[in-house]
This record gives C-alpha cells, sequence and structure tokens, in this order.
C-alpha cells in the first residue's frame, strides 16, 4: 500500500446528533444523510460520536445489581445484540458506499456484534468506500462492562490518509495515558475522540490530549433525548421525554490546544474547521511525546498487538 501525496491543509467535520437507539437500518440511514451534509459543506474527514450506530444505552441499567439479572433486562440485551452489526456486513457496505459517493474518510462510532457479545468499535472508511479498519474500545467503563466486550491490542489501529495518521480513541480510553502513548507512537495527526462524555471537564481533556501528541484532536458526542428510545427498553434518566441525556460538546482543537470549532451544547450540529496541517510539525518543536522529549533510557512502554483469541485451533503434528 502506498503512503498518499501530503496535502497542506483539510476540512474536517465532527457530526453531533442523536442516534436512533436500537434502529440499525434507521442508524445507518441517518449516519448515510449526514455524511452527506458534512461533506456538502466541504469536509474531507467526517467524525461521528461513540455507538452512533446503533446507539449508547445511556440510561439503561439492564435490571442488573450484584448477584442477580432480571428477565426484563436479559430482553433488553437480546435487542441491543439484535441490532448490532457485523464488521464487514451489509451497514459497513452501506457506509463504505456514503464514504465513496462524497470523497471523504469517516470514522464512525457503532456497536458491533461477534458471537453472543457486543463490541464498542470505531471503524474507518476510506474516500473509495473501502473498510481501512477497526478499533475496539480496550476498556469499556464503569456497567458498559456488562454488556460490551473487552477490545485487545490488534485493533489499535490508524489509517494513512493525504492528511496524516488517522486513530482513534474511545471515551474514557483518553484517560489511560499509555493507551495514548502507544497511539502517539503511531504518529497519529488527527486524533478522533468518540464520546458519550459531555461534562464541561471533557474539554480539557481533549485540549490536554492536543497539546501532549501534538495533534488535531476532533471529539465528537450526541446530542441525545429520553424520547430517542423505543418503548420497549426502560430508561432511568431523565423526569420527561424532552430530558437531555446527552448534551454534546462536540469540539475541534488544535495542536496547540487552541479550540477551532465548539464545544457545543445546543442540539445537534456539524462542527467544522480547516486544519493547517503544519500546525503539528511547528508544535513539535519544543515538545515531541515519543521523540525528543521522550527518555527512553528511563520509561519504555511495551504494547502487546497481538489479537487474543479464546479458542485457537492446532492441526496434527
Amino acid at each position: 500500500m502506498t503512503t498518499p501525496s501530503k496535502e497542506t491543509s483539510v476540512r474536517v467535520a465532527v457530526v453531533q446528533a442523536a442516534s436512533l437507539p436500537f434502529d440499525t437500518e434507521a442508524c445507518v440511514a441517518k449516519a448515510v444523510r449526514l455524511i452527506g451534509e458534512a461533506a456538502a459543506a466541504g469536509a474531507k474527514v467526517i467524525v461521528f460520536p461513540e455507538a452512533f450506530i446503533v446507539g449508547y444505552p445511556k440510561g439503561l441499567d439492564y435490571g442488573l445489581v450484584v448477584g442477580a439479572r432480571d428477565p426484563a433486562g436479559r430482553e433488553e440485551f437480546r435487542i441491543y445484540l439484535d441490532a448490532a452489526i457485523e464488521v464487514p456486513g451489509a451497514q459497513t457496505q452501506r457506509l463504505g458506499e456514503a464514504a465513496a459517493a462524497h470523497g471523504a474518510y469517516v470514522v464512525m462510532g457503532a456497536i458491533e456484534r461477534e458471537h453472543g457479545t457486543c463490541y464498542c468499535t470505531v471503524l474507518f472508511f476510506g474516500p473509495d468506500g473501502a473498510l481501512l479498519g477497526k478499533h475496539r474500545k480496550l476498556m469499556p467503563t464503569a456497567l458498559e462492562r456488562m454488556i460490551w466486550g473487552f477490545g485487545d491490542g490488534s485493533t489499535l489501529t490508524t489509517v494513512d490518509s493525504p492528511y496524516g495518521r488517522i486513530g482513534s480513541v474511545i471515551c474514557w480510553e483518553n484517560y489511560m495515558p499509555m493507551l495514548r502513548m502507544a497511539m502517539y507512537s503511531k504518529n497519529v495527526a488527527l486524533y478522533c475522540a468518540p464520546t458519550a462524555d459531555d461534562r464541561d471537564t471533557w474539554l480539557s481533556t481533549m485540549r490536554h490530549v492536543a497539546l501532549e501528541g501534538r495533534c488535531f484532536v476532533l471529539t465528537a458526542c450526541q446530542f441525545l433525548r429520553r424520547k430517542d428510545f423505543p418503548d420497549t427498553v426502560r430508561v432511568s434518566l431523565g423526569d420527561s421525554p424532552d430530558a437531555v441525556l446527552m448534551r454534546g460538546g462536540s469540539a475541534i482543537v488544535s495542536p496547540l490546544g487552541a479550540v477551532l470549532a465548539g464545544p457545543d451544547f445546543d442540539g445537534e450540529t456539524i462542527l467544522t474547521a480547516t486544519l493547517d496541517l503544519g500546525e503539528i510539525a511547528r508544535g513539535k518543536f519544543d515538545f515531541d511525546v515519543v521523540g525528543h522529549y521522550s527518555r527512553p533510557d528511563v520509561f519504555q512502554l511495551s504494547v502487546n498487538e497481538a489479537p487474543m483469541q479464546p479458542v485457537r485451533p492446532r492441526g496434527p503434528a
């Protein structure tokens, strides 16, 4: 595979919108429409929130308590598992076609199904429609661990583009210093951070990542209301159908920590910015965390990027 020619600038977009939780085809259709809207604004790299397809189950507890589960919660999980997508599959084909139709790189949050397990995954699509790779969330947070499996080091994925390497770190994975260091070592230029964290503190985390990695950070969060969920699941948060469960806060940040777009907390929107890619090298003049500002004689990080399979068949000796 040849490395694409280098560009000096690029227009990018982060999509802040609600998915249609548990409705696979509606989520994909909305994603396809939003890819078109972002591309119409000139974006060549388009980033979606965490779990946009088929939804982040904010406010669901699946009837879980320590030591017990309830039948309704088991049914809620069945619905979620059935809605999750296979990678590759029919839904990734449609998303790839949308990326190709607009000649854009698309970074898409999705819930992936493999066997009986859901994974919180980010998918990377190229401007030719190819599925370039995926990243599975390494460390689900809190109750997420009961509904999502754990990724492994084999999906610490970066993809080459004319704008530099594109990579993704999902939500609170961004609080894992060693994971960030592993991604910086891959020379990520466009660091994508799909999230479900809508707190005021999230922007400070994204500015820190940009400064630490001397990369552009594109973070996308949903703007989600209780009424976006189907009646087939129990939502514990919010006191009315219009209650806001995720308020956005999406943003685009430069390698020196300047906020180029957002954060936005007002509703669904598409934020865009034109990036001067020379800012990456200018930032690394005085700080390169995996280069001249590292001390490998004192600190070294070992990363296992081998796929971890529970069953490994062995043939005859």
